[in-house]
């Protein structure tokens, strides 16, 4: 009989080798954005959602598409308008009338009951809207005439926003954003990148990806990224890293200069999770300090506000994390 180590490290290289593939079948569609793919992929592997930040035509809204399909989970996609109500998203209560003439209310759900769920532009939702969302984010069941009804798992929802256009906007509050496990800036592609892009977009032949794992795949996975080993110094550069960018006596001076709002105990957790998968993605069997470094911008970044001080001398909230990062 296999050790339970030895059923881990088993379970580690299957599942890395998954992994690897996914990520290959995902880069037959998605070109040039290899570090939006691997974080996307990390959050997804952590249990986590994800808020997507880039310009129009930069494959935000096939990523996710595309996602669904390797993954082999259901998705849906609501697009966010400021006349878009709570029931759109989580579903309603109807009453019919059977044959006999007896009444009933039946639950029609909406577009929240899926695996993958897409809020296109979540920003555009009134903030009514949006606050229908934070117990399906947290809770994975959402409640409607003070009835529970639970989501299908895993669920995670992949929000996008347009950072230039705001007119007509409802920023996120600190609750809802603190419920994302990362913020992952989708920039331009390269010059090469964009080339495939063209090459693969304008003619008649389309890239059909296949489906790599399931939901049982998905589900085991990101149990095992929670079983993962972790090193003590691993653990206390995570500490370091959230408990310095907050302001008080443990701060840097840059900290306490600019900082209004930091991470609290989820973003340390989100931390701690996506350095696992990280290196679950990379074949290794537990994180290191490297890991938490290259991870500290999507985790933590959403999670920080600065003060107009920081604008008005053109400090930006990376900037704050790489002074944060060069301490460890």
């Amino acid at each position: 009989m296999n050790k339970p180590a030895e059923n881990i490290e088993k379970n580690l290289s299957e599942s890395s080798a998954k992994l690897i593939k996914a990520r290959a079948e995902i880069g037959k569609v998605i070109f040039g954005q290899d570090s939006v793919i691997d974080q996307t992929l990390i959050t997804l592997m952590s249990g986590g959602h994800i808020l997507l930040i880039g310009v129009p035509g930069v494959a935000k809204t096939l990523l996710v598409e595309t996602l669904a399909q390797v993954l082999g989970l259901s998705s849906n996609r609501i697009q966010c308008t400021p006349d878009l109500m709570p029931a759109d998203v989580l579903g309603a209560e109807v009453l019919e009338e059977d044959g006999t003439g007896r009444r009933s209310f039946r639950f029609i759900k909406g577009p929240v009951f899926t695996q993958f769920l897409m809020a296109d532009e979540i920003n555009r939702a009134s903030p009514r809207t949006q606050s229908a969302l934070l117990q399906a984010m947290q809770e994975h069941e959402v409640s409607v005439s003070g009835q529970p009804h639970a989501l299908p798992e895993p669920f995670h929802v992949l929000a996008t926003q347009n950072p230039i256009e705001q007119e007509g906007t409802y920023p996120l509050p600190e609750a809802q954003l603190d419920r994302f496990m990362m913020q992952i800036d989708v920039g331009y592609p390269s010059a090469e990148a964009e080339r495939q892009v063209l090459l693969a977009t304008t003619t008649g032949k389309k890239n059909v990806v296949s489906a790599i794992l399931n939901k049982n795949d998905v589900l085991a996975t990101q149990a095992l990224v929670r079983d993962m080993p972790i090193g003590e110094k691993v653990v206390d550069a995570i500490l370091s890293l959230v408990r310095r960018g907050r302001p008080g006596p443990e701060a840097p001076e840059i900290v306490n200069e600019y900082v209004t709002w930091a991470p609290g105990p989820r973003g340390s957790q989100g931390l701690m999770l996506a350095a696992r998968a990280k290196a679950l993605l990379e074949g290794r069997e537990t994180p290191s300090v490297d890991d938490v470094i290259d991870l500290a911008g999507p985790v933590l970044r959403h999670r920080m506000a600065l003060n107009f001080k920081a604008r008005a001398n053109g400090i930006y909230v990376n900037d704050i994390i790489k002074a944060l990062c060069e301490g460890l």
